[in-house]
């Protein structure tokens, strides 16, 4: 698994053919889950979270950032987002009104 901001994305993996795509929208931000091949039909997935902002002119930009995931962690890392998921919404959300939409957190102030 790689991750890094969007622009910094090295070319070859930029230059990956687009096989599939699922955008999310989800209050400020959009995820996109990008299914990408190789020149070798190597298959991986990108994961870009887009936050629309403002620029200091008053214009709309997006903060994006992208972390690329290898067919060799695809187990691995959909096993440990399921456990993460699972403990939040038994642990963390039990008796809290579970099943209630999430509220927006603001990591960044963090």
């Amino acid at each position: 698994m790689y991750s890094e901001d969007y622009d910094g994305a090295n070319a070859q993996e930029r230059s990956g053919e687009d096989i599939y795509s699922k955008p999310v929208r989800a209050g400020k931000r959009t995820y996109f889950f990008d299914v990408k091949a190789t020149k070798g039909n190597d298959y991986y997935l990108t994961i870009t979270e887009s936050k629309r902002r403002m620029d200091s002119n008053g214009h709309f930009a997006y903060d994006k950032h992208k972390i690329f995931l290898y067919k060799e962690d695809f187990e691995k890392f959909a096993e440990g987002l399921q456990e993460v998921v699972d403990y939040i919404k038994t642990k963390c959300l039990k008796g809290d009104g579970a099943g209630e939409k999430f509220t927006d957190v603001n990591f960044e102030e963090l």
